[in-house]
């Protein structure tokens, strides 16, 4: 059975997102089947077996402190006289037998279909998502009472975890931040166990500290979300006032109070007329799609470009893609910090694409009224921009 991502990512609904998403903490109760096929045990031990894991993309966590490599894993040097480190399974059982949490990050970039979810709720919530899997045996807490400087979601896939919420004492502290936030009162806001299937939202900032204190062992993901902030606006802002002489031009470090006050007005008078403009920071959130990261998916064997086969099956690897016509009525896609401007019959294909999904090209042929060998040919261009990604259709 797969996992339905449209139903996980359906639990995040128009009620979530107006009520509490970066405001306050929501608890999803399980629903039968919502994360079968999406990873387990099996999946974890799969990677672990397959992969030179390395810190800290793999640590085992006690206390907030990771546990030193040579713990866990003992050194190989290959005949060319590279070294990478092999787990020792005895010494890992052993340390999480003891109360160590596993923490495996990124995992949406080694497990097809968490990386699948994560692009799905990347093109549902507009940000960048990171996936990391816990494990964990003992009611030890891994990482002790902490906060964390992005939101969280949290799908409990196996077994209990017990979580001690303690509420935020600053509100949306940043990891690079003027102050650091006050220690959390001592009794927690709620206490909640996680059982499989639940999942748990978490804004960032809010304190809360995690166990597998219920007698069976734990496994789920955390799905972490991309601040963006004022800061972010702010920044962007400034480079893209870069274009004013005035704010090219040398501070009047020697001038006189009077030049001093007229430089900062000038400066000030560029900023209030960005502000003023109501659509700025529909500007921002359109470019921060546009420039959002592909994800790493070539498209072997087709290295000479995308054959006009029609059984193959094209994606967008990024999920965050922006498409509209300009003046023209041409169809311009924006993805992976690239723009691409095609004919308008493009349109229909293009928007199937940006819609997410694997479609063949058959498919998209059909939807735009072009040739087959036409739609590999813009496809082409996308695969080699990568922000596309070409295989046999499953």
């Amino acid at each position: 059975m797969t996992t339905d991502v449209p139903a996980v990512v359906a639990r995040l609904g128009k009620d979530f997102l107006a009520q509490a998403y970066g405001r306050t903490y929501r608890h999803f109760p399980a629903e039968p089947d919502c994360f079968d096929g999406l990873f387990h045990w099996d999946d974890l031990n799969a990677l672990l077996t397959h992969h030179r894991l390395e810190p800290p993309r793999l640590r085992l966590s006690v206390d907030g402190e990771a546990l030193p490599q040579h713990a866990y894993a003992v050194p190989v040097t290959t005949r060319r006289s590279t070294v990478w480190h092999r787990l020792k399974p005895a010494e890992l059982h052993r340390h999480l037998a003891e109360g160590a949490t596993l923490v495996l990050d990124a995992i949406d970039e080694l497990h097809p279909a968490v990386g699948h979810l994560a692009q799905e709720l990347e093109r549902h919530l507009r940000t960048g998502i990171q996936v990391n899997a816990y494990a964990s045996w003992t009611p030890e807490e891994g990482f002790g009472i902490h906060w964390d400087d992005h939101d969280v979601l949290v799908l409990q896939l196996d077994g209990a975890k017990r979580w001690r919420i303690h509420g935020p004492t600053r509100q949306a502290p940043l990891h690079r931040d003027t102050d650091v936030p006050e220690p959390p009162p001592r009794e927690p806001l709620v206490e909640l166990v996680l059982s499989a299937g639940d999942m748990l939202y978490l804004p960032r900032g809010w304190w809360h500290a995690v166990a597998a204190s219920e007698g069976v062992h734990s496994l789920h993901l955390t799905c972490g979300m991309q601040t963006t902030t004022g800061a972010d606006l702010l920044q962007w802002l400034s480079e893209d006032l870069r274009r004013e002489t005035t704010v090219r031009r040398e501070l009047p470090r020697f001038g006189t109070e009077e030049e001093k006050a007229a430089f900062v007005r000038s400066l000030g008078d560029l900023v209030m007329k960005e502000f003023e403009d109501g659509a700025v920071l529909d500007r921002f959130l359109t470019l921060r799609d546009a420039t959002d990261r592909a994800r790493l998916v070539p498209s072997l064997p087709y290295v000479e470009g995308v054959p006009a086969d029609p059984a193959l099956a094209v994606h967008l690897v990024t999920a965050r893609a922006r498409l509209h016509s300009d003046r023209e009525g041409n169809a311009v896609l924006t993805a992976g910090g690239e723009e691409w401007t095609f004919s308008p019959q493009a349109a229909p294909l293009l928007s199937l694409l940006v819609d997410g999904g694997r479609h063949r090209l058959d498919t998209l042929a059909r939807a735009a009224g072009l040739r087959v060998g036409q739609v590999a040919q813009l496809v082409s261009e996308l695969v080699d921009g990568e922000v596309a990604a070409v295989g046999r259709a499953g």
